[in-house]
């Protein structure tokens, strides 16, 4: 991948980790009328882990990033598949797996910004019919 891409993906990955971070009532707020289904959020995440690890190579990421990326990418790897099924929202505050994945997601942006409390990503509007 190209410094670009890299720049890209490692802007994306902190922005999700922003997301996942914050406290379960501004998670929902941000969810707002989304309908994210948790197998889908943990796919995206274990890819982004997994990602990481060659952004590091590249120096997008610096080694000790990693620890808690890797950490998030195990906990999620736990995860069986009935607790993966439904919304995402309904996840986050009845599964108890969310809370380790804030805590690392806490640790990773102290560990690469030097501060857990991130801004919120823009939420990706959904395609309608005209575009």
């Amino acid at each position: 991948m190209n410094a670009l891409g890299d720049a890209h993906l490692r802007t994306w990955t902190l922005r999700f980790m922003a997301l996942l971070a914050a406290d379960t009532p501004d998670q929902l707020v941000w969810l707002g009328e989304r309908e994210l289904q948790t197998k889908d959020v943990v796919e995206e995440l274990e890819l982004l882990c997994r990602a990481s690890e060659g952004l590091a190579d590249r120096g997008a990421f610096a080694p000790g990033d990693l620890p808690d990326l890797r950490a998030i990418g195990r906990r999620l790897g736990e995860i069986d598949a009935p607790s993966r099924a439904g919304l995402w929202g309904n996840a986050l505050a009845a599964d108890p797996v969310w809370d380790d994945v804030r805590f690392l997601a806490r640790q990773v942006l102290l560990t690469t910004l030097n501060d857990w409390r991130q801004p919120l990503p823009r939420p990706v509007l959904p395609l309608t019919d005209d575009h």
